[in-house]
């Protein structure tokens, strides 16, 4: 069932997800070559609670993970998409750094993620990057009350296999605001018209993932998720509200 969300609620919202997009500019800006990814789960974590918030991904343990998440910050390096375990691994130039981060306010739930390279990166991880970046961009200007969630979704794949790269299909976006992961689920792919209607008071996290060679992906052991062929990937990823006005992005 798809919940909406009060004005009230997306100005709690709005204030959250602010105070979220400052941590994780702030966490992005420690992401350098020699330091742990470890690090940047401490400073994620701690950055929160003097906030005010609570880490909403630490120990939480959605229906399709192995294990509940141990830390605040998903920090997924190169071919690890998403759901990556910050540990020892120290950063090094030329690292594709995706960093995930959601967090509790005043009882609502907000998530976002940015992709960073350490030092000087290549040309492909730039342009993975940025086309990642615009795929979310073209996404959310096509949720408008009234379009669907085929539109959405359309409007990431059709952009990113444009430029020879390749969506993630396996794993989506999702609603969010009262949970951390709540309905509807958000595709990275779809066709204009088709799916859920969306409407006001919708709030959604919209998150591409995109790699450069496949979208064939493997949950291993810790529970993240790689691209099969050991290829680089990138991430996004806003909570947006749907409103008669157009979607406002929550986390900024």
């Amino acid at each position: 069932m798809i919940k909406l969300k009060s004005e009230e609620e997306i100005k709690i919202l709005k204030e959250g997800g602010h105070i979220l997009a400052k941590i994780i500019k702030e966490v992005a800006k420690k992401a350098k070559a020699g330091v742990a990814t470890r690090e940047l789960d401490w400073l994620a974590e701690n950055l929160i609670i003097k906030s005010g918030g609570q880490p909403s991904f630490k120990n939480y343990q959605p229906d399709f993970s192995l294990n509940p998440f141990p830390a605040s910050l998903c920090v997924s390096v190169n071919n690890v998409i998403v759901h990556g375990i910050p540990n020892d691994y120290i950063l090094q130039n030329g690292d594709v750094v995706k960093l995930d981060l959601g967090m509790k306010y005043k009882g609502l739930y907000t998530d976002m993620a940015i992709t960073v390279g350490v030092g000087k990166i290549s040309p492909l991880a730039k342009k993975l990057i940025h086309v990642t970046k615009k795929a979310l961009d073209l996404a959310i200007k096509a949720a408008q009350e009234g379009k669907t969630l085929g539109d959405v979704g359309f409007a990431i794949q059709n952009y990113v296999r444009s430029q020879n790269f390749y969506e993630i299909r396996v794993l989506t976006g999702h609603g969010v605001g009262y949970a951390q992961h709540e309905e509807p689920d958000v595709l990275n792919y779809g066709e204009p018209g088709k799916g859920i209607r969306l409407k006001e008071g919708m709030v959604i996290a919209i998150e591409p993932m995109v790699t450069i060679d496949t979208s064939d992906i493997i949950e291993i052991f810790d529970g993240s998720f790689v691209t099969k062929t050991g290829c680089l990937s990138a991430h996004f990823e806003h909570t947006i509200a749907i409103t008669s006005k157009g979607p406002i992005i929550l986390t900024k």
